[in-house]
């Protein structure tokens, strides 16, 4: 049966980078999954509490990364509030609009209009879409490496 569980285990692992991608669900909650599958149905003793707060406050600094790597780099490209607020929107939207090129495409058209509408230049409202797009790629790369780092973590913990 543990053969099972490792399968779902390993499963949830790789979904966590797919879903980088493919965001329909926050990627770390897989990561999360595979873990509490590990901990409640293959072995609870060997994941300890410092292993437990680390990936706590890992996850913490990824979701908030996540959050707020697209309107920052929207407002480094000189985008306004407006286009900060239509940046997050629109991944979010984009989600579900042609998976995975929507993500991209959308966020980085709708913050032109945004901007361009807010009586900026072309170039200007250009600007702050390549932010948009800086942005969110950078996010989805840091929380990749931060999710590697936290299963790299769990497998050397219980291996060690």
């Amino acid at each position: 049966m543990d053969i099972l569980w490792w399968i779902v285990v390993i499963a949830l692992f790789i979904t966590s980078f797919v879903a980088l991608i493919y965001p329909v669900l926050p990627s770390v909650l897989a990561v999360w999954g595979g873990f509490l599958i590990y901990h409640f149905l293959i072995n609870s003793t060997e994941l300890s509490t410092f292993f437990w707060v680390s990936m706590g406050l890992i996850t913490i600094v990824l979701l908030l990364a996540d959050l707020f790597t697209g309107s920052l780099a929207v407002k480094q490209f000189g985008g306004s509030k407006w286009g900060e607020r239509a940046a997050t929107l629109s991944i979010i939207v984009g989600t579900f609009v042609y998976p995975p090129f929507g993500i991209l495409l959308l966020p980085f058209v709708v913050v032109i209009i945004v901007e361009y509408w807010q009586q900026k230049s072309f170039p200007d409202a250009l600007k702050a879409a390549i932010g948009t797009l800086i942005g969110f790629l950078s996010g989805r790369l840091a929380e990749g490496l931060l999710q590697f780092i936290m299963i790299a973590w769990f497998f050397l913990t219980i291996w060690f």
